[in-house]
């Protein structure tokens, strides 16, 4: 894993979000040229930049991001093969114009940036979004569907779709405060949920090695996620790296020792332990 990577989401918090993402490619494709994708996205900013004028208000702004980023340069959410990973690293979404939600959504906030758009993610239930904060209320965008602009009862149906999988109720489902859904999410936030996407699809392809350089990733962008740490030591432990494994149990134990698998673990850990001292 690229060092660069760690170097620069500790920088701060305000790390740059688009350069992040696209290291996350390195693990698939290690010579990638971070500077040439970067540049690409510099010369879409520049595009969109020469086509709006200094006067323009924030929803002609949104206007012009949605022609050139949907129309003009044909991006699109990739519905028929929503789980391909290629959807959620960057590079592959640049070069192939498709996308998922997040990766999208990252996209668009970037561009949004370069043209004062004071964009917010949203990590709305199974489904990425970005929002405008605007004079009179919020501006709800969907990336994934052109830049579509959502209504309150848009936002209820996306919001059925994975609560009602939960066992909710639509009455209870109805009574749910739409802002508790709408807050703004982190460039932090943002980093975790694209490299989890990424984690889940792995994890259920049983691509264990792939799925163990998305938890480094991980445990980097979200330290204090100590499940994180767990799952790591256990991916470890599929690929018989016994003293690694040995050493992210232990870690998890010590922060979380009265878990709900703490007892499981423990016998785990005596396991490892066992076989490390094998190794010697």
């Amino acid at each position: 894993m690229a060092r660069d990577f760690e170097d620069l989401i500790e920088e701060n918090e305000d790390f740059d979000l688009v350069e992040a993402c696209l290291l996350i490619g390195q693990d698939i494709a290690p010579d990638l040229d971070v500077a040439f994708y970067l540049n690409e996205i510099e010369d879409m900013a520049a595009r969109l930049l020469a086509a709006v004028g200094h006067e323009a208000g924030p929803e002609d702004r949104i206007v012009a991001l949605n022609q050139l980023l949907f129309n003009t340069l044909g991006f699109v959410g990739n519905r028929d093969d929503y789980y391909d990973p290629r959807n959620s690293y960057l590079h592959e979404v640049i070069d192939r114009r498709a996308g998922i939600p997040i990766t999208l959504s990252v996209l668009y906030l970037e561009l949004g940036w370069r043209i004062g758009l004071p964009l917010q993610g949203v990590s709305f239930p199974g489904h990425f979004l970005v929002q405008l904060p605007l004079r009179d209320g919020m501006l709800v965008l969907d990336p994934f569907s052109s830049g579509a602009a959502l209504s309150a009862e848009a936002l209820r149906t996306l919001l059925k779709r994975v609560v009602k999988g939960a066992g909710r109720s639509d009455d209870t489902i109805e009574a749910l405060p739409l802002s508790a859904f709408l807050e703004p999410a982190t460039k932090r936030d943002i980093l975790a949920r694209v490299l989890r996407n990424l984690r889940s699809i792995y994890h259920e392809q049983t691509d264990t090695l792939r799925e163990l350089e998305v938890l480094d990733r991980l445990v980097l962008v979200q330290p204090e996620d100590h499940a994180v740490l767990r799952d790591r030591g256990l991916a470890f432990y599929q690929l018989e790296a016994y003293r690694a494994a040995l050493e992210d149990v232990r870690e998890y134990l010590a922060c979380v020792p009265d878990a709900s698998d703490a007892r499981q673990l423990r016998a785990l850990l005596v396991e490892l332990t066992q076989r490390c001292a094998k190794l010697n």
